[in-house]
C-alpha cells in the first residue's frame, strides 16, 4: 500500500492543448515528472525498436522490410495522442506497471477495485487517471477544474460505468513515489497542488456554477416554450376570429341570395287590360268636352260614336 504522499497534497494538471496523457502520467506519479517532449522521446524510442525488430523478422523469409519502414509513428499521433506502450515506458522508470483490467492478473480488481492504488483510463485520444492518495480516491482528470472525491461504493460504479461506455481501463501497480519537490507557490507550468479541502471547494463552486448556468438556461427556455404558447395561442385566437367573420359574411351573402330569390319567385305579373283603354280611355263620368289635362292625358284625338253620328246629321 502507499504511503502519505507529498504531506497529504493532490496534484493536478488542468488540460493543456492534447497534453492529457502527460497530464494522466504525472497526476499517476503525483508530481510534474515529464514533460510533452519526455513522452515524445519515448515514443521516438519505441517506433524505431519496433521498426528494427520488423526489420529483422523481414530478414528471416517474412515481407519485405520496406512494409515495415515508414516515417509514420505508431506512438504518437499527429495531435499529439501516445498510445499506451508510451505510457507504460514511462511508468517503468518508475518501477510501475500497467496491467489491462480485463487480464487474468486483474481479475480480482473487477470485484474489488479499492485494493488497488490507481486506475488509467482511455477512450477517444482523452487519458485520465484515478488515483488513491492518503487512503482516498480521486479523479484527477484534466478535464476537471479540480480533483473530484470519490467514495469506495462510487469507485466501484464509476469503473463498471465507464466499461460499459467502452473506455479502456488499465491498473497501475508498484511502488508509487511518495514525496515530489514542491514550489512555493504549489504550481508548475500546467500543475498545482491543492489540499483536500481546497480541491472540494473548487470542485464545488464549479457545480454550483454548472447548476446555476444549466438553471438560468433552463429558466430561459421555459420562458421561450411560454412565449411560443402565448404566440401559438394568440394565432388560434385570430384564425378562429378569421373563420368566424368570413363564416358570418359567408351567412349574410347566403340570407340576402335567400331573400332575392324569394322577391324573385314571388313577383305576378298582370298584364295590363289594351283593349279597356281602347274602348274608353277616359274617367267615367267625364263629359263630351276635353280641358288641356285631358289632352296631356292622352285623350286628345279619340272621337266618340255619338259625335260622328252628329256630324252626319248635319
Amino acid at each position: 500500500m502507499e504511503g502519505p504522499s507529498n504531506g497529504g497534497l493532490l496534484y493536478h494538471e488542468m488540460q493543456e492543448s492534447k497534453l492529457c496523457a502527460v497530464h494522466c502520467v504525472n497526476t499517476v506519479l503525483q508530481g510534474p515528472f515529464f514533460s510533452e517532449l519526455d513522452l515524445a522521446a519515448l515514443a521516438s524510442d519505441l517506433d524505431q525498436t519496433e521498426r528494427q525488430m520488423m526489420l529483422e523478422g523481414a530478414g528471416h523469409g517474412g515481407a519485405s522490410s520496406g512494409d515495415f519502414y515508414s516515417e509514420v509513428s505508431h506512438n504518437v499521433s499527429m495531435n499529439g495522442d501516445f498510445s499506451i506502450q508510451v505510457l507504460q515506458k514511462a511508468l517503468e522508470i518508475w518501477d510501475l506497471q500497467v496491467v489491462p483490467l480485463n487480464s487474468p492478473a486483474a481479475e480480482l480488481s473487477k470485484f474489488e477495485p479499492e485494493l488497488e492504488n490507481a486506475f488509467i483510463c482511455h477512450l477517444h485520444d482523452h487519458w485520465f487517471c484515478i488515483r488513491k492518495v492518503n487512503g482516498e480516491w480521486y479523479d484527477f482528470n484534466s478535464l476537471l477544474p479540480a480533483p473530484e472525491h470519490l467514495s469506495q461504493f462510487y469507485l466501484s460504479a464509476y469503473i463498471d460505468t465507464l466499461k460499459d461506455s467502452g473506455w479502456s481501463i488499465f491498473l497501475v501497480r508498484g511502488n508509487f513515489p511518495t514525496d515530489c519537490p514542491i514550489p512555493h507557490d504549489y504550481s508548475t507550468g500546467f500543475g498545482q497542488w491543492l489540499t483536500p479541502e481546497d480541491a472540494q471547494q473548487i470542485a464545488k463552486s464549479c457545480n454550483q456554477m454548472k447548476f446555476s448556468t444549466q438553471e438560468a438556461y433552463s429558466s430561459k427556455i421555459d420562458t421561450m416554450a411560454e412565449q411560443e404558447e402565448e404566440d401559438l395561442n394568440a394565432a388560434v385566437k385570430a384564425s378562429l376570429m378569421d373563420h368566424t367573420n368570413i363564416q358570418n359574411r359567408r351567412d349574410l351573402i347566403e340570407g340576402g341570395r335567400d331573400t332575392v330569390d324569394s322577391a324573385a319567385l314571388g313577383l305576378k305579373f298582370d298584364p295590363p287590360n289594351y283593349n279597356s283603354s281602347f274602348m274608353d280611355p277616359r274617367p267615367h263620368g267625364t263629359e263630351s268636352g276635353e280641358s288641356s289635362s285631358d289632352v296631356h292625358n292622352g285623350t286628345r284625338g279619340v272621337e266618340t260614336p255619338s259625335s260622328s253620328h252628329d256630324d252626319k246629321v248635319q
